[in-house]
């Protein structure tokens, strides 16, 4: 069982024609429920900043446009992974047994990334990069 894990949420954009990555958190896990807890937490976090509401008043007038109906809706993607018990329930196995866990959505414009991985999993690669090449 893996009991620490290590959570990222980034934003990449396209910039002067490369691809860049906004980190926007990262957190270190101390169990497993907290590594999900956080990363729900964090893909509402993003949602609701990516869908305000226009009426809200600490918004100037006019300073939020409609996207076309082919712009991929982002927050509603974000939304309803938090929302969906079985996704949760395979992210939790994938975590628990080492692995490597992302989930990933896009609009026109920018890729929305929520990763995780255990602690223990990177440890124990590190080890046999190092043996393997102490070998060598």
């Amino acid at each position: 069982m893996h009991d620490e894990f290590l959570c990222h949420v980034t934003a990449y954009g396209i910039c002067g024609g490369r691809r860049i990555g906004v980190p926007l958190g990262t957190y270190r896990a101390p169990t497993l429920a907290l590594a999900l807890w956080w990363m729900r937490d964090r893909a509402s976090w993003m949602a609701s900043r990516l869908d305000p509401q226009p009426e809200d008043p600490t918004f100037p007038p006019n300073s939020i446009a409609p996207v076309a109906d082919t712009v991929p809706d982002v927050p509603s993607v974000l939304r309803a992974w938090c929302g969906d018990a079985l996704q949760q329930e395979l992210i939790a196995e994938e975590l628990a047994a080492g692995k490597l866990v992302r989930i990933a959505t896009s609009d026109d414009t920018t890729e929305y990334e929520l990763l995780a991985e255990s602690v223990d999993a990177l440890r124990m690669q590190r080890t046999a990069a190092a043996l393997g090449s102490s070998a060598a």
